[in-house]
Order: structure tokens, then C-alpha cells, then sequence
């Protein structure tokens, strides 16, 4: 028999284990790096996380970083959830009203992912004082009791403005509270309100007609002050998603229904002074505020 054909098999194997040794030697491509936000798995059919999360993933795809957005496995309270993003303990990244003290404990992220809409406010009441908040001035609205958690930023813009506000340590309990009747009312975001009357529709609670509130209310993604370049990342993704009309396509498809139903420009609006504000906060770049008259 031909040499060459003798050793053809064997020239074949010699290359595959060169090939082999030479792949074996090439730098492994970079695993994603997960980023694991502040919103349980078990919440995963809560409405309320829906947009914050879906705009993470945009904007860290936009960044160009290799990155990946994965949900906390644990369910833990607002003080405990920024304590462990502050100190990087199995969170990365969380979303909230930010205030002079949040800015100061974690890096902020200095875009409003809502565009501001976290400060428009409706009114949860109960059904029985519809009429009654109809015929009230600015004056007897503030003296009512009305209902804020007792370390939410907005508890403190709204006595800061003469509002007579109780706090709770229970969300839930908040709506306990105003079925009873030991609140007047519960002033609620444009984006959380449609969706928290579905779930109390049965309590005799609606969303008043009459009034709105409005205060700046910047909603950041925030990270540990240990991970600059994750802030920098989200920075980058989110100012190419508004760069590029991702950003405002996936805000009109969360929240497009929700505004045209509050009607803001039908309402009397009364605006809030929020004194918690800090150098940071982009108040003449109109661009990234909320406007109800252009509706974006």
C-alpha cells in the first residue's frame, strides 16, 4: 500500500491536536458580569418593576460593557435593600426617589428614569368623600390627614409643604388605613395608581377627580460608591437609549395609558416645593422632565 495513504489519518490527528492546543491557549472570551437589581424573583409579575427592570436591560446593552441584569433572589425592606446595595451585599443596583442623604450613601445615577412622573400625584380616597374633595380649597386639602411611608422622601416634601401627613411602616397598611377612613387620602404616582386601584377595587377606593400634586421627584438608578464603573455604564446606555428613541418608545408603551387616563391638564394642580434636591439634579435639561401638555 501507498506511504501516503498510510499517513494521511495520522497527518489528520497530529492537526486537530495542534488546533487543540493552540484554542487552549487563546484568552477565554469575558463571561457576562451580572448586575443583580433590587426586585425579588418572587416579584417578578409585580407591574410596578416592570419598566425600571426592561430600562436596566436597555441601557446596559446600550453601554457596550459586557454586562447582565439578573433579579435579587430576596425580598427585603427599602432601608434594608439600600444598605445592602451601599455596601455591595448581593445587590447591585436599585431604583428610588432620590434625596440629599441617598446621595451621599450610594452613587446616583443623575437621570430620571420616569422623567419626573414619580412626582405627579393622584389621590386614592374613599369612594364615600368623592364629592366632598370637589368643594375643598388648597388650604382645607393640606389640613385633611393623608398617608405617606415613614422613610419615603415623599413624607417629608409633603409636610415641608404644610400638608398634614401620618406615616406608616406599612405599605399595605396605608390602604387599611384609607378603607377605614383614618386617612383622607393617599397621594399615589401617575405610574403606580391605575394599578393599585385594580387591587383595592373591592375596599370602596377610587381615584379622586379633582386634584393633582406636583413636586420634582427624581427617580435614579443607584449603585454602590464602590462601582463607578457600573454607574458610568448605566450612564452611558441610558444617554444612547434616549439618543437613539428606545428609551422614550419603552416609557409611551409602560406608561402612555396611564397619562392619557390621569388627564393632568384637566386637573387643578398644586405644586410642591421639594427643598431635598441637590446640585446634581438636572432641572434645566427640560429635555429629560416630563411635560402633560406634549405628553412625553
Amino acid at each position: 500500500m501507498p506511504r501516503s495513504v498510510l499517513t494521511k489519518p495520522l497527518l489528520h490527528c497530529v492537526a486537530a491536536l495542534y488546533a487543540l492546543l493552540f484554542a487552549a491557549n487563546l484568552p477565554a472570551q469575558d463571561a457576562p458580569t451580572p448586575v443583580i437589581y433590587a426586585w425579588a424573583e418572587a416579584m417578578a409579575d409585580d407591574p410596578r418593576g416592570h419598566y425600571p427592570i426592561e430600562l436596566l436591560k436597555l441601557a446596559l446593552a446600550r453601554s457596550g460593557r459586557p454586562y447582565t441584569a439578573v433579579a435579587s433572589k430576596h425580598e427585603l425592606g427599602q432601608y434594608r435593600t439600600l444598605r445592602h446595595v451601599q455596601l455591595a451585599r448581593d445587590l447591585d443596583v436599585v431604583w428610588t426617589f432620590s434625596n440629599s442623604a441617598r446621595e451621599k450613601e450610594l452613587l446616583a445615577v443623575p437621570i430620571p428614569i420616569d422623567r419626573g412622573l414619580l412626582g405627579w400625584r393622584l389621590m386614592l380616597i374613599n369612594s364615600k368623600d368623592q364629592d366632598k374633595f370637589k368643594q375643598l380649597s388648597v388650604e382645607q386639602l393640606k389640613q385633611l390627614r393623608s398617608g405617606q411611608g415613614h422613610d419615603w422622601p415623599d413624607l417629608t416634601v409633603l409636610q415641608d409643604n404644610s400638608f398634614n401627613v401620618a406615616p406608616s411602616s406599612s405599605y399595605a397598611g396605608l390602604f387599611a388605613m384609607l378603607k377605614r377612613q383614618r386617612i383622607a387620602y393617599f397621594p399615589r404616582s401617575v405610574t403606580e395608581i391605575w394599578t393599585e386601584l385594580a387591587q383595592h377595587s373591592d375596599d370602596g377606593i377610587i381615584v379622586g377627580s379633582h386634584w393633582a400634586l406636583y413636586y420634582p421627584a427624581p427617580l435614579y438608578f443607584f449603585v454602590s460608591r464602590d462601582k463607578p464603573e457600573l454607574a458610568q455604564a448605566i450612564e452611558q446606555g441610558l444617554r444612547a437609549a434616549i439618543a437613539d428613541g428606545s428609551m422614550k418608545q419603552l416609557f409611551l408603551q409602560h406608561f402612555a395609558d396611564a397619562i392619557t387616563r390621569a388627564a393632568l391638564t384637566k386637573r387643578q394642580v398644586i405644586q410642591l416645593l421639594n427643598n431635598d434636591l441637590t446640585n446634581i439634579t438636572p432641572l434645566t435639561d427640560t429635555s429629560l422632565w416630563f411635560d402633560p401638555v406634549v405628553g412625553y
